[in-house]
C-alpha cells in the first residue's frame, strides 16, 4: 500500500449528511456500496439547479468512480452492484424516464423535498432539464424552464421547494424576461431575496416597464386579474 502524503493547504470539501455519518454508514458493510454512495453524494453536491439529480451515464463517464471500481472488478458490474446496494437501503431513489431514444436512469437523494418532485415527475407535472421525457399526447401545460431556476439557485440561494412553487406560478404570470431581469436587479442592489424580486415584479406589473410607464391603467387592470390567483398576494398592497 502506497502511504498518503497528506492534504494540502487548498482544497475542496464535499459536505456529507450527518445522518448518513451516524446512522446510515455503520451500517454499510460493502465496500462497493460505500464506494459508491460516496462518489454519488459529491456527484450530486457538484450539481447546480432544481432539482439536483445524477444519470446513470453520468456515472459511467466519472473517471475517477470507474477507476475506484476497478479494484472490486468489471467497472461497469461493480457499479450496478453498489447502486443496487445503496437504492435498497433507501440512500438513493431512483427514477426510468422514457426519453427520445433510451431509458434513462436518474438518481436523487433519498430526501423529502426530491421525494415530492419524483411524484411530481411521475404525475407529468414536472420535467427534469437535459432530459426530454415523454409526455402524453393529450397534454397541453406548460413547458418547464430551467433557466431561472439555475439562475435563482446561482445568484440568489438555495432553492427550497416552495421557492421553486413561486418561480413556477410567477412564470405563468411574467414574462420569463421579466424574471430574470428582476433577478439580475436584486443581485445588483444586494437584496438577494424572492420576497424582493417579487415587489420589482409587482412594480412593474403595475406602472409598466420603461417605456411601458405609459400604460399604467392597463397594467392596474392586470393587477387586479392576477390578485384573485393563487398568489395574488405579491401583486395586492
Amino acid at each position: 500500500m502506497k502511504k498518503f502524503n497528506g492534504f494540502p493547504a487548498r482544497m475542496e470539501f464535499t459536505p456529507v449528511p450527518n445522518l448518513f455519518i451516524n446512522s446510515l454508514m455503520p451500517q454499510i458493510s460493502d465496500i462497493t456500496e460505500l464506494k459508491v454512495t460516496l462518489h454519488l453524494l459529491a456527484a450530486l453536491y457538484r450539481k447546480r439547479g432544481y432539482p439536483r439529480f445524477v444519470t446513470y451515464d453520468e456515472l459511467l463517464g466519472d473517471a475517477s468512480l470507474m477507476t475506484d471500481l476497478k479494484q472490486e472488478g468489471e467497472p461497469r458490474e461493480v457499479l450496478r452492484h453498489g447502486l443496487d446496494m445503496a437504492i435498497e437501503r433507501g440512500t438513493f431513489l431512483q427514477l426510468v424516464l422514457s426519453t427520445k431514444d433510451r431509458p434513462e436512469e436518474v438518481y436523487f437523494l433519498n430526501s423529502e423535498a426530491d421525494r415530492q418532485v419524483m411524484t411530481r415527475i411521475q404525475n407529468g407535472e414536472f420535467a427534469l432539464s437535459g432530459l426530454k421525457a415523454a409526455r402524453p399526447a393529450a397534454e397541453t401545460g406548460p413547458e418547464e424552464s430551467p433557466n431561472i431556476f439555475t439562475l435563482y439557485e446561482e445568484n440568489i440561494g438555495m432553492l427550497t421547494p416552495m421557492i421553486a412553487d413561486e418561480l413556477r406560478e410567477a412564470e405563468k404570470l411574467y414574462p420569463e424576461g421579466w424574471i430574470k431581469d428582476a433577478i439580475g436587479e436584486a443581485v445588483e442592489l444586494n437584496k438577494r431575496s424572492w420576497r424582493y424580486i417579487s415587489r420589482i415584479l409587482e412594480r412593474w406589473a403595475d406602472e409598466g416597464r420603461g417605456e411601458e410607464k405609459g400604460k399604467r391603467g392597463n397594467r392596474k387592470a392586470d393587477r387586479d386579474k392576477y390578485s384573485q390567483q393563487k398568489f395574488g398576494h405579491l401583486f395586492q398592497r
